[in-house]
Formats: C-alpha cells, sequence, structure tokens
C-alpha cells in the first residue's frame, strides 16, 4: 500500500507534537507548533534538536533523529517529576482581592490540612483570596506560631508546603 499525503502529514504532526513536548522542557529546541507540514520551522527545530543531542545536524528526520526524538519524549514523561515553583518571590505577600493560580493552589492546600484535621476551617478552591481563606491562613498561622495576618509570605508558604508534604508522607 502507498504511503498516503494524510500519513504523512499525521506522521510530521506526530514529529511536531513530539519536539513541542521536548522544547518545553529543553529551551535549547525552538518551540513549534504542530501543523502537519515540515517547513522552515520544524526544519529549525529538528536541526536545534540534531546538535542537542549528539547527532548529525541535517534538519532532515532520519530513523536516528526519529528514535531519538521518541526517546527523549518518552524520558520526559517517564521521568521522575520536576517540583514547580509557584511563589514569585521571598518578597511577595499573598493577600485578601488576590486571585489566579497561587491562590488556587494555597486553597488546595489549606483544603487538604482541612481533610486531615477536624478543627481547620473550610476553604472553597475558587482562586479569589476571600474571607475563608484569610480566615483558614490565620488558623494555620497560629498553629506554626506564625503572626496571624491572614495573608501568605514565604514563611506560611513554606510551612503550608511542608504540612503538606507530611500530610502526603502519612498517606503513604
Amino acid at each position: 500500500m502507498a504511503y498516503t499525503n494524510i500519513q504523512k502529514k499525521q506522521h510530521i504532526y506526530e514529529l511536531q507534537t513530539y519536539l513541542h513536548a521536548i522544547s518545553l522542557m529543553n529551551d535549547k529546541i525552538p518551540t513549534i507548533i504542530p501543523d502537519g507540514i515540515y517547513g522552515k520551522e520544524t526544519a529549525l527545530a529538528v536541526m536545534a534538536f540534531q546538535r542537542e543531542y549528539g547527532l548529525k545536524d541535517t534538519g532532515s528526520t532520519d530513523p536516528a533523529t526519529w528514535n531519538k526524538i521518541v526517546s527523549v519524549y518518552r524520558s520526559y514523561l517517564s521521568g521522575k517529576p520536576d517540583p514547580y515553583a509557584v511563589f514569585p518571590s521571598a518578597s511577595y505577600i499573598a493577600s485578601d482581592g488576590d486571585s489566579g493560580q497561587l491562590i488556587y493552589i494555597i486553597q488546595a492546600m489549606l483544603g487538604d490540612i482541612g481533610k486531615c484535621y477536624d478543627n481547620a476551617p473550610k476553604v472553597d478552591v475558587c482562586g479569589e483570596y476571600d474571607e475563608k481563606t484569610t480566615l483558614a491562613v490565620k488558623r494555620f498561622q497560629q498553629w506554626c506560631g506564625i503572626p496571624q495576618n491572614g495573608k501568605v509570605d514565604s514563611g506560611t508558604w513554606n510551612m503550608l508546603v511542608h504540612c503538606c508534604e507530611h500530610i502526603i508522607k502519612m498517606r503513604n
């Protein structure tokens, strides 16, 4: 059976998908958006990959390049989880009225603590630093001997992280 244009486009798309994922983990690989067309951007990404991983940098995807791309991609998927540094800086303070990803994470940690300790206030994970979040942070700060201002600075953050790590260890 002949290799159709549709199959070729699907294979290129798969290659681009792998390269895109690898570029998220390795800044030396240019980020490309998979589109199924082996154009200049794909060739440049393949060349950068080849240079980075010790292959001849031709920009063409020969079997050795394909196998290495698949191998690197799979190693990222099956490797040790990377830590996620979400707290912006040592001087940052999250407080009432803030919103976003960091607040979701703070609320999720407080929620996890609330599931383990009956006297912990319940917190809605909504991404908005509201009154319930402030009260839960104050209670947590009280338990840890931290000044009870209801704000999450780096000290409160570190205590939250370590408390949640302790909870995870207790579960395992």
